[in-house]
């Protein structure tokens, strides 16, 4: 889990509440890895970040641009070892437009994520999800390149947003649901589907576009 947006403990307090995971017990069970960004971040920039075994931090990239270290770092992590009876490793990045605000380039994000891909996806069978921001309005030309490259080779897109018509209090927003079945090398087109959400303090509640409780 590398996190670059949320904090550990952010992300823990949300997993309990909406599905009832400890994500503190899965780190003590050697389910989970922790890169807490936020804070290696901080701990790099002040000159208190420390090598471990001997390798570079994996955040390296904001003085070199270079995300080998992160790749090595995340490689190892999800590496199982002789006696591991867990089977379909998941990398989760949350964020990963923070990467280019830290100094990445468009091209090596997209390394990074190529190379995890063949790492988790095609040698551990295994998958890979990936949060990034995206704005239509948006002059970012880095984070556009990046976000469409990526769109390009998912096989699943959930793109959230808000509201064209504003806020409601009853609505949320809505999110879309993009399967890429064009991927597959089938004659099938991708499937779309729309649906509209409301956040609620331990639940969110998904229904069709007009179909909320409080219009019915």
């Amino acid at each position: 889990f590398a996190l670059f947006l949320q904090s550990c403990s952010c992300c823990n307090i949300v997993f309990s509440s909406l599905e009832g995971v400890s994500l503190t017990a899965a780190k003590e069970r050697g389910q989970l890895v922790f890169l807490e960004g936020l804070k290696s971040c901080l701990d790099l920039v002040f000159g208190e970040e420390e090598e471990q075994l001997g390798q570079p931090s994996p955040l390296q990239f904001m003085s070199t641009s270079d995300l080998k270290a992160l790749f090595d770092f995340i490689r190892t992590s999800l590496t199982p070892a002789d006696n591991d009876s867990w089977k379909g490793s998941v990398l989760l990045v949350d964020d990963l437009s923070i990467l280019l605000s830290l100094g990445a380039t468009p091209v090596a994000v997209l390394d990074f994520i190529h190379y995890c891909r063949v790492v988790v996806c095609s040698q551990l069978k295994g998958n890979i999800v990936v949060l990034v921001h995206s704005n239509e309005d948006s002059e970012d030309d880095e984070n556009d390149l990046m976000v469409n490259s990526l769109c390009h080779h998912s096989d699943l897109i959930l793109w959230a947003e808000g509201l064209a018509t504003g806020f409601c209090k009853d609505v949320h927003g809505q999110i879309k649901i993009i399967r890429r079945l064009s991927l597959q090398l089938t004659a099938e087109e991708d499937r779309v589907q729309i649906y509209q959400y409301k956040i609620q303090d331990r639940n969110v509640t998904f229904f069709a576009p007009g179909l909320s409780a409080a219009l019915l």
